[in-house]
This record gives C-alpha cells, structure tokens and sequence, in this order.
C-alpha cells in the first residue's frame, strides 16, 4: 500500500464514500426523473424504464461506483493507491481528485493510448 498518513487515509476514506454517494444519488436521479419513487417500488420502476432515460450516463455511473467499492475494499485491505499496472504509488493529490483511480498518470494516459474510447458505433 502507498505511504499515506492516517489523516491522509482518512480524507480518501470520506473522498470515497462522498463520491460513491454522490453517484448512487446521480443514478437514483435519473432513473427515477427526480421523482421520489421509494427503494421498494424503484425496483418496479426499473422494470419499466422510460425510453428517454441517458442509458449510457447510467452505466458510466454504475461501473465508477463499482471502481469506487474496489477501491473502498482496497483501501480496507490495506491494498490503496497502488497502480494495478505498475506498482508504483498512485498518488494523493490524484486520488483525492479522482478517488476512482487505479491507476497511476503515466499509466493511465498510456491506457487511454492503447484503448481509446470509441465515440460512435462501428459496424
């Protein structure tokens, strides 16, 4: 794990889970179109989606929350900031920016080289 003070590992922790809540907030949103639907009768909701709902918004939401609970479970196993690439420590000042982030800067901008996002669909 990288070298991070308790103060330091104490504001990743609330980094963390602010942005985990943030994004659970952000999906419930939109799923629900800022109508309060309650957690038994969303699942019915999910059920009937609207067609106008930005499904791949929700699914970048959905995958960031999971990187977030890897992190999270990381970061209790005493496993943090660690680059999945390299090793090399993350950093804190990119982690408390992105606390999703599992990988280091070199290797996230060589990652994003090799595996650019398509912006539209190919046949």
């Amino acid at each position: 794990m990288a070298n991070f003070t308790e103060t330091q590992l104490t504001q990743l922790k609330a980094a963390l889970h602010k942005r985990y809540l943030d994004l659970q907030q952000e999906v419930r949103n939109e799923l629900a179109h800022n109508q309060d639907i309650s957690n038994s009768k969303l699942e019915n909701y999910l059920n009937q989606i609207p067609d106008d709902i930005d499904t791949a918004l929700v699914d970048r939401q959905i995958n960031e929350m999971r990187e977030l609970e890897i992190s999270m479970k990381y970061l209790s196993e005493l496993e943090f900031g660690d680059c999945i690439d390299c090793g090399n420590e993350i950093g804190f000042e990119r982690l408390l920016a992105q606390p999703s982030a599992q990988r280091c800067i070199q290797c996230q901008s060589k990652y994003e080289r090799d595996f650019p996002k398509e912006s539209t669909p190919s046949l």
